[in-house]
C-alpha cells in the first residue's frame, strides 16, 4: 500500500466513521435527555443491557476477529483460489461460534445482568433483565458485521465497514425519537423503574438490536466487488485455520482479561446508580472519549494494519519498524490535540447530555479524568495491531494480564469513595493503568523489532505534550470566561454549550497548532490541508 493510497484509505475511513460519530453523539445525547445521564436507575438498566452483547462478543470473538481476520486474508489471498475456500470455511466456523453463544447468552440473561449488577434491588434487575433479552441477539449481528467488515479490509475495500454504522445510528435516533414522542422527556433521571412499560422497553431496545442488524447485512451487498460468493463449509481441514486457531486462543484469553476487568469497573460503577455518576455517566465519557479515537486512531490504524500484515507475512521487519514509527508518531501528535480541547471544553459539552448544575459536573469530571488516558489509548491500540500483524498474541495477552491485576485492585478500593466521586476515581484509575500498559507494550514492541528506534517518537510525544498543555491553559482561560465554572453562560443549556464548545475548540486548535510551528514539528503537515503538485 503506498503512501497515496494509505491517505486515501485513512480518509474514506475517517470521513465514514465522522458522520457515523456525529449521529452517535446525536442519538447519545437523545438517550441521555429521555431517560437521564446521571442518578437514573433506568439509564442504568439499560446501560448495563445494552452493553452485555458488545461484552459478550468480545469475550467470544471481538478481537479475535481483528487480530487474526486481516494477516490470515492476506495470506490467504495467495491461494490458487484467491483464498475463497479459507473464507468460506472461516466465515462458516465463525458464524456457527456466534450462533451459539447468541442462544445460550439469550436463555441465560438473568444471570448475566445479575453478574454485571449484582447490588441493584430487584425491580432494577427485572427491568435491565427485560432489556437483555431484546438485546442480546446483537451478539451474533456484531459477529456478522466484524466479520464481512474484516474480509473487506482485508482485500483493501474499506469503505463500507466504516459507512454501515450510519444506518445503525439513523435506525437508532428514530427509535429514540418515537419513545420521546411517545412517552416524553426525563432528562433528570425521574422516572421510577417500576413505571416502565413492556412498550416502552421494547422500542427503546427493539430499535437499538434493529440498528445493529441492518448495519450488518448491509455489508453483504459489496461481496460481489471483491469477487467472493459466500456458502456454508463445514470442512475446517485443510487451508490454515490451525495457525488462526492458534493466534486466536491467545487474543480470546486477552479479551477473556479485558472483560473480567470490565465486570469489576461495571459492579463497582453500579454502586453509586440512583445516587451519583454511574454506569450510564462512565459510557457516555467513554462515547465522548472515543470520537477522537475512532475518527483519527482507528482510521489510520485500520489502513497501516493491511500493510504492516503485508510487511510481516514478507519477513520484512525493518519497513514494520518504520510503519509503526510513523504511525504511532502521527497518532500522538493528534491525540495530544483531542485531549487539550475535550478536557478544556469538558463543562459546557457536558450541557449536551445533562440538566442541571450538579448533573453536568459530575458528567464533566468524569471525561476529564477518561480523557487524560486518550493518547495513551491510542498508541496502546496501534501498537497491539504491531503483535497482532507478527502472528503474536501472547504478547498483548502478558501486557492485558499485568493491566487486568493493577486495574482490578485499584477499581476494588474505588468502591471505598463516596458514591458522588466514584465514577471519577474509576475513570481516573482507568487512565493511570492505561498509561502504564502503553508503556510496557513500548517494551515489548522494541524486543520483537530491531529497527525500531523510540527516540523520534519521544521527541514527537515530548513536543505535543507541550503544544497540548499550552492549548488547554488556554482552552481553560476562555472556558472560565464563559462562565463554565461558575454556573454561567456556558453550561446555561445545551445551546450556549454547544456554542462554547465550538469557541473554545476553535482556541485550542490555533494554539495548538502555533505552538507547534514555534517548536518547528515536522508531522505538522499531519495536521493540516495538502497542496497538490502541480499536475496531479
Amino acid at each position: 500500500m503506498t503512501e497515496r493510497s494509505l491517505r486515501s484509505s485513512s480518509l474514506i475511513l475517517g470521513s465514514g466513521t465522522l458522520v457515523s460519530r456525529a449521529l452517535g453523539f446525536a442519538r447519545a445525547i437523545l438517550l441521555a435527555q429521555a431517560l437521564g445521564v446521571t442518578a437514573s436507575a433506568g439509564a442504568d438498566a439499560f446501560a448495563v443491557a445494552n452493553q452485555l452483547p458488545n461484552n459478550i462478543y468480545a469475550i467470544v470473538a471481538g478481537g479475535v476477529f481483528s487480530a487474526t481476520l486481516v494477516p490470515a486474508i492476506v495470506k490467504s489471498a495467495v491461494h490458487d483460489d484467491g483464498g475463497r475456500a479459507y473464507v468460506n470455511k472461516l466465515l462458516t466456523a465463525a458464524l456457527t461460534l456466534m450462533v451459539a453463544t447468541t442462544a445460550v447468552a439469550t436463555v441465560l440473561a438473568p444471570v448475566l445482568v445479575s453478574l454485571y449488577a449484582s447490588g441493584w434491588s430487584a425491580n432494577q434487575l427485572a427491568l435491565a433483565t427485560a432489556f437483555a433479552y431484546i438485546c442480546l441477539p446483537q451478539i451474533f449481528f456484531y459477529g456478522l458485521y466484524a466479520l464481512l467488515g474484516e474480509i473487506l479490509n482485508g482485500r483493501k475495500i474499506f469503505g463500507p465497514f466504516t459507512w454501515a454504522p450510519v444506518a445503525n445510528n439513523i435506525i437508532a435516533i428514530a427509535g429514540l425519537v418515537s419513545f420521546v414522542l411517545l412517552f416524553g422527556f426525563d432528562s433528570l433521571g425521574a422516572r421510577s423503574v417500576v413505571d416502565w412499560s413492556p412498550e416502552m422497553i421494547w422500542l427503546l431496545a427493539g430499535t437499538a438490536t434493529l440498528g445493529v442488524a441492518t448495519q450488518s447485512v448491509l455489508l453483504f451487498f459489496f461481496w460481489r466487488r471483491i469477487g467472493l460468493s459466500f456458502r456454508l463449509d463445514f470442512r475446517w481441514r485443510g487451508v490454515g485455520m490451525r495457525d488462526t486457531g492458534r493466534m486466536a486462543s491467545w487474543t480470546f484469553g486477552m479479551l477473556l482479561l479485558t472483560q473480567v476487568a470490565g465486570l469489576i469497573e461495571t459492579n463497582v460503577s453500579a454502586l453509586a446508580s440512583g445516587y451519583g455518576a454511574s454506569v450510564f455517566t462512565l459510557q457516555t465519557a467513554w462515547l465522548t472519549f472515543m470520537l477522537p479515537h475512532s475518527i483519527i486512531t482507528v482510521s489510520l490504524a485500520t489502513a497501516y494494519f493491511t500493510r504492516m500484515s503485508a510487511h510481516a507475512s514478507a519477513n520484512n521487519l525493518s519497513a514494520l519498524a518504520d510503519d509503526t514509527q510513523e504511525s504511532v508518531r502521527r497518532i500522538t501528535l493528534f491525540m495530544f490535540w483531542a485531549m487539550g480541547a475535550l478536557i478544556s471544553a469538558a463543562f459546557p459539552f457536558s450541557t449536551l447530555f445533562a440538566s442541571g448544575n450538579l448533573a453536568v459536573s459530575q458528567l464533566a469530571w468524569v471525561i476529564i479524568a477518561t480523557t487524560v488516558g486518550l493518547p495513551a489509548f491510542s498508541v496502546l491500540f496501534l501498537l497491539q495491531r504491531v503483535f497482532y500483524a507478527l502472528g503474536d498474541g501472547r504478547t498483548p495477552f502478558i501486557v492485558t494480564l499485568c493491566q487486568t491485576i493493577v486495574f482490578s485492585g485499584l477499581v476494588i478500593a474505588c468502591a471505598l469513595l463516596p458514591k458522588e466521586i466514584l465514577a471519577v476515581g474509576v475513570a481516573t484509575t482507568l487512565s493511570v493503568v492505561g498509561i502504564g500498559q502503553t508503556g510496557l507494550a513500548f517494551y515489548f514492541v522494541r524486543k520483537r523489532l530491531a529497527d525500531f528506534v523510540f527516540r523520534p517518537i519521544l521527541i514527537t510525544t515530548l513536543r505535543a505534550f507541550f503544544a497540548g498543555s499550552v492549548s488547554m491553559l488556554a482552552g481553560l482561560c476562555v472556558a472560565a470566561l464563559l462562565g463554565s465554572f461558575s454556573g454561567g453562560f456556558a453550561v446555561a443549556n445545551a445551546g450556549t454549550g454547544l456554542l462554547s464548545t465550538a469557541v473554545i475548540g476553535v482556541v485550542v486548535t490555533g494554539v495548538f497548532v502555533a505552538v507547534l510551528r514555534l517548536v518547528r514539528t515536522p508531522e505538522l503537515r499531519d495536521l493540516l490541508p495538502r497542496r497538490r503538485p502541480t499536475g496531479e
